[in-house]
């Protein structure tokens, strides 16, 4: 595979450093954008990776990198996803091929990766928080290093933000916040800071009243210094109603744009002066996300990431397997499920924070648009809007990723749980989320919801057992209800066109063993389907259980397992520390001849990224390691 390595282009190929890049003559910089350019759709035309965000910002980076002296002077990236320059540009060019792939480098900043990466990111919004933070300890270090975050408008939609900017605008701090705005995220921006963005970027009236009125003013210089004055006080009130900053100036930065973000030298000129500007700073540029790549310039939710090769000038894919219908993935059983409860009750609303494409909710979206939300990247906002919804009788159905529900927790407990609230979490991206990484690897929810009383907690095995949850917690008035479920496809099994109830808290016998019994949490129980049957070719037979609820347990199907089995075996695609197989520990441990129990889990540690089935090889929880520990028990016995 090494022979396929694209190559980079003769200026690119000599910036092994920032360093090496502030050597060049400003008249290259344009030179290496355009190389840098093709050189990142070379590389993910190849192996993969987020394609889009990176292409929109490739002048923005080499102008920062160009102007400021990184790593010493602070470079904060917001998500990560327009990054891809920034690593190439900092040392990571020759590994650049191993970007998401397992072993390889990362494919959002990470501190432990560079010493040009200051902050590792991968959710949105956290920028401005942390550049705020580096330049106050620079303060208290009496240093004079400055620091740059670069976000997106789909992150300053976010609460975090924006409490960052107004303890910075307080604090009059030296920071330059950089909002890179191309009214996209993953999917299309939504919300009032959107629209006012675009107002901003769009407004023939405003660029034209503005030249007018800097014209008008520019025949008051040589006035006298009574008038100076007036037209100094005219000039701010004007500006402050035409301009666009007016929102950021009243959270206290000085505001500059909008400008265009694909003028390298602009961006380069504007930099150099904004480098001698105190206090807190807001440069609005104005991008295209993907650009420079036709196919992702017009459909630029579908090139945010590319997982497989594709023809760098066309953009079809290379080698296309045969469409055959496969089975489809979780999020699309999901939302075909959801609008077929829809239609039949017409209580059920939904929302998801900025993920309509990822959590599957566009057909809910185009069915039943007056019901369907997407609220921005806002997942705090997301779970108290379905409670305030709860309140009013409606169903809400909140589709959120596991590691996105981590920052609604408070929301969780404070505004659904304690108010008894029967809001429905439907959680994607549950157990490992694959090339992603640790900052999406869904591993904690089951650990964090188990303690939150007034949840029933649940997985299915497959797609039949989601559709019936789903439309059980329809009709479940008592209490919040969790479904998670993983990134990627289904069993592809045929699901029968009508629901049916599922008993709350009870688990279902797969097959009866002798000696040891498996008891599964989710579709992870797959794996221990297969170690199952391979098992039983070398004369092994297990007992196999799909427990399907976390909380509650099915007690009764564990005595029975208790009185039958001297050895039990818990699997989950989740943390072991607090998860479903300590939940069946706790349980067992007050049982005075009790079998031993052995939790097949995520260990106490970051996993890195990978695929789904390399890191659970990796932890243990595949076929061979349930294998393993079955073995390992029989050969103490």
């Amino acid at each position: 595979m090494e022979q396929n390595i694209p190559q980079p282009g003769e200026l690119l190929a000599t910036i092994d450093t920032p360093e090496d890049l502030r050597a060049l003559d400003p008249k290259q910089l344009q030179d290496v954008c355009d190389e840098l350019r093709d050189y990142i759709i070379d590389m993910v035309s190849v192996y993969g990776g987020h394609f889009g965000a990176s292409l929109g910002v490739v002048e923005l980076t080499t102008a920062i990198h160009y102007v400021y002296n990184t790593p010493e002077d602070r470079l904060v990236w917001d998500v990560g996803h327009q990054a891809y320059g920034h690593k190439i540009l900092t040392g990571r060019r020759e590994q650049f091929h191993t970007n998401r792939l397992y072993g390889g480098i990362s494919g959002f900043p990470k501190r432990s990766e560079s010493e040009y990466d200051t902050f590792g990111v991968g959710h949105s919004s956290t920028s401005i928080s942390a550049a705020l933070g580096m330049a106050v300890a620079n303060t208290l270090d009496n240093g004079d290093r400055k620091v740059v975050a670069v976000i997106g408008d789909g992150s300053m939609t976010a609460g975090l933000a924006f409490e960052a900017m107004n303890n910075a605008g307080a604090m009059n701090s030296d920071i330059l916040v950089i909002l890179n705005d191309n009214c996209m995220s993953i999917d299309p921006n939504v919300g009032a800071l959107k629209e006012y963005l675009t107002d901003i970027t769009t407004s023939k009236t405003f660029n034209k009243m503005r030249d007018e009125i800097y014209d008008m003013l520019g025949h008051f210089k040589s006035a006298g210094e009574k008038l100076r004055k007036v037209a100094s006080r005219l000039e701010n009130a004007v500006t402050a109603a035409i301009t666009p900053g007016s929102l950021f100036r009243a959270l206290g930065f000085k505001y500059y744009g909008p400008m265009d973000g694909h003028d390298v030298d602009g961006l380069r000129k504007t930099l150099e002066d904004l480098k001698t500007v105190k206090g807190p700073k807001l440069l609005h540029v104005v991008t295209v996300k993907g650009k420079g790549f036709a196919p992702a310039e017009r459909e630029q939710t579908k090139w945010h990431s590319s997982s497989s090769p594709f023809d760098k000038i066309t953009g079809k894919a290379l080698n296309p397997a045969p469409k055959t219908k496969g089975a489809p993935k979780y999020q699309d059983v999901f939302g075909e499920a959801l609008v077929e409860l829809a239609a039949k009750d017409e209580r059920i609303v939904s929302m998801t924070p900025a993920m309509p494409s990822g959590s599957s909710l566009w057909p809910m979206m185009n069915t039943f648009p007056e019901r369907a939300f997407d609220v921005g990247i806002a997942e705090q906002h997301a779970v108290t809007f379905a409670a305030g919804l709860a309140t009013e009788g409606k169903k809400a159905f909140c589709a959120i990723y596991s590691s996105f529900l981590q920052r609604g927790y408070d929301q969780l407990v404070h505004d659904v749980a304690i108010q008894k609230l029967p809001v429905v979490f439907c959680i994607d991206r549950a157990g490992f989320a694959g090339a992603d990484g640790p900052t999406h690897h869904g591993l904690y929810d089951i650990a964090f919801m188990r303690t939150v009383p007034n949840m029933v907690i649940s997985s299915p095995l497959n797609e039949q057992d989601l559709r019936d949850m789903m439309f059980t917690a329809s009709t479940f008035e008592d209490a919040s209800w969790a479904i998670r479920y993983p990134r990627g496809k289904a069993t592809g099994m045929s699901v029968r066109p009508e629901f049916q109830t599922l008993e709350i808290g009870k688990g279902i016998e797969l097959r009866e063993g002798e000696n040891i019994a498996v008891l599964s949490f989710g579709p992870i129980g797959k794996y221990a389907i297969t170690a199952a049957d391979d098992l039983a070719e070398e004369g092994i037979n297990i007992g196999l259980y799909d427990m399907r609820f976390a909380k509650p347990l099915d007690e009764e199907l564990i005595d029975e397992i208790c009185e039958k089995y001297d050895h039990i075996i818990t699997l989950e695609d989740g943390a072991k520390m607090g998860g479903f197989g300590s939940a069946v520990a706790e349980y067992i441990i007050e049982k005075e001849n009790r079998p031993s129990v052995k939790i097949l889990g995520i260990p106490d540690v970051i996993v890195e990224h990978g695929t789904q089935e390399e890191l659970h090889d990796e932890v243990g929880i595949g076929v061979e390691g349930i294998k393993e520990a079955v073995i390992s028990i029989l050969q103490k016995v």
